[in-house]
């Protein structure tokens, strides 16, 4: 079996590591100095990177293997869990100079396992280092969070993800059509683990080393640009009927509509991006396909437009609101019902 893509490319040390300098520069930095804390505190979303960078600090401190202990705090969350950690760190290293625990979803432990790590984070034994990772900091007691040094990982942004994914498909031998690229980045949704995953999937499925935009939007169930297209088109001529026809087509062809009005806000914010920052066209260029590109720069140059800030505003609504509905695609007809009877509104 192949092995995952995000595990085969985990960063292997600080240089390796994307999008959280942040954090590489404060960490690396109080290593050379020699200061080392005996626990650290990481949150951020899923797939930012938690994990890769605790063990690269891990390595740092020249931990080996034997001596690195992770536990997932989802399934080891009682207080008999951590009493049996607390007198397993008693237990000197084998081969190291420290013993490193990774604590993954540390928000998951019950109230009465954190007050048995908290007496462990107050008087750690001199040879270990805890690292706490979670994806939830406000669920964990304010006590064990002042314990800590603390770090917040970012979502990687759409271009450091356009980034990995080209270099992971380049180690495996694929080139991907920039377009391509970018909607695997897009779909990525801010984590190198869904982009990867995602990208995986692709690859697998490719039937050639090139893989095209239409490859990713078939294997990842991605609306067409077409079908996308037709909605911010729809805005822009004042057409509901044609903006709704295109929600109905999207939801007969069982398109994630999470996914379908995150592919129209990064078109309409590019329109927008187009008429009012015009230095970055180029950048702009780079992320859509020539057709795509042409498409969104004519609407872009026209005087009169629907397509403007409360647009996207509404559309942001939308998709925030899309998780939550009942009918997943009722949010976004709603959107565009408000945004082109309001401009009918305006216009008589």
């Amino acid at each position: 079996m192949s092995e995952v893509l995000y595990r085969k490319y985990r960063p292997q040390g600080f240089k390796d590591v994307l999008g959280q300098e942040h954090i590489v520069d404060a960490l690396s930095g109080a290593l050379k100095q020699g200061n080392i804390a005996h626990a650290y505190l990481f949150s951020g979303s899923r797939g930012t990177g938690k994990t890769s960078i605790a063990r690269i600090l891990a390595k740092e401190v020249k931990t080996s293997l034997n001596d690195l202990h992770e536990i997932d705090a989802a399934s080891n969350r009682g207080i008999d869990d951590i009493r049996e950690l607390r007198e397993a760190v008693t237990v000197l290293p084998f081969e190291s100079p420290y013993k490193v625990y990774i604590i993954d979803e540390v928000h998951m432990l019950t109230k009465e396992a954190f007050n048995a790590l908290l007496k462990t984070l107050e008087e750690p034994p001199k040879h270990v280092i805890f690292v706490l990772a979670t994806t939830e900091i406000d669920k964990l007691p304010e006590t064990i969070i002042s314990r800590c040094q603390n770090f917040t990982f970012k979502k990687p942004s759409q271009k450091i993800l356009k980034i990995a994914v080209e270099a992971t498909a380049k180690a495996e031998g694929f080139t991907l059509e920039p377009s391509a690229a970018d909607l695997i980045a897009i779909l990525g949704d801010g984590s190198f683990r869904d982009a990867q995953g995602i990208l995986q999937k692709v690859i697998y499925s490719s039937p050639d080393k090139k893989v095209s935009i239409s490859e990713v939007e078939k294997i990842a169930g991605a609306p067409k640009g077409a079908l996308v297209n037709n909605i911010v088109s729809a805005i822009q001529d004042g057409e509901l009927e044609k903006g709704l026809s295109a929600v109905s087509s999207a939801v007969e062809g069982n398109i994630d509509m999470k996914v379908f009005l995150k592919m129209i806000l990064h078109k309409v914010r590019s329109v927008l991006l187009l008429k009012y920052a015009k230095e970055m066209e180029s950048v702009i260029k780079e992320q859509f396909g020539k057709e795509d590109f042409e498409f969104l720069k004519k609407l872009s140059g026209q005087t009169k437009s629907t397509i403007n800030s409360n647009t996207l505003n509404e559309l942001l609504v939308a998709y925030d609101a899309t998780g939550r509905s009942y009918i997943p695609q009722l949010p976004l007809e709603l959107a565009l019902i408000k945004i082109l009877r309001n401009n009918e509104n305006q216009s008589s």
